[in-house]
């Protein structure tokens, strides 16, 4: 791939991250409600973003290839303190917040500790998105998830195969990438599937 095509790849994926959950936040302020979301799935997507951001940091990637993360990260703590705060648990998110802000620096007192986090951060990643689809399951309604938000992700993680491909060929990381294009699209098609299924009724 020529150099200025993976630049755009970089510049369309951090373009996109800049807004990725602004469709959300706004469907659920617009609603005043987080129904259709789980606040689970939010905070193991916390914390999948967490560990991934810390390791690429610690392993000196290039920052093009993980620039987007801070952001995303800072919306999704956003989207969470509406989710707690429509469900009634803002003080809970305190407590929350202290054991993340824990976890980002016990990470690296131990070399071990990254890689194994690493390794346990795509079955975290993957577990947010099947618990986002089992909620979407049990309630049988998309409520104000987002299918643009997904939609995406969707987009972000096949651009990041690409581009992990072509900069670290990081293993784990390509895995990680894959996994959450497959999860991304299945959430993607769940909440249009029961969104139509909505409309139909």
């Amino acid at each position: 791939m020529a150099p200025g095509l993976l630049e755009l790849v970089h510049l369309t994926t951090w373009a996109v991250c800049a807004v990725i959950k602004l469709p959300q936040l706004v469907a659920v302020l617009r609603a005043g409600s987080a129904w259709g979301l789980s606040v689970s799935s939010v905070l193991l997507e916390l914390a999948g973003l967490l560990v991934f951001l810390k390791y690429q940091i610690y392993y000196g990637y290039p920052m093009e290839t993980y620039l987007e993360y801070p952001v995303v990260i800072a919306q999704d703590v956003i989207l969470f303190c509406c989710i707690m705060h429509f469900s009634g648990k803002a003080r809970r998110a305190v407590f929350y917040a202290v054991i993340l802000w824990g976890g980002w620096y016990m990470l690296t007192l131990q070399k071990w500790i990254i890689d194994l986090a690493m390794n346990l951060c795509t079955f975290v990643s993957a577990a947010s998105k099947l618990v986002q689809l089992q909620h979407l399951w049990e309630t049988k309604d998309s409520g104000q998830a987002s299918a643009l938000t997904w939609g995406m992700s969707v987009y972000t993680s096949a651009t990041r195969i690409i581009t992990t491909v072509l900069t670290t060929n990081d293993l784990a990381v390509l895995i990680r990438y894959i996994v959450m294009l497959i999860l991304n699209i299945w959430v993607t098609a769940t909440i249009l599937h029961y969104r139509k299924t909505k409309k139909t009724d």
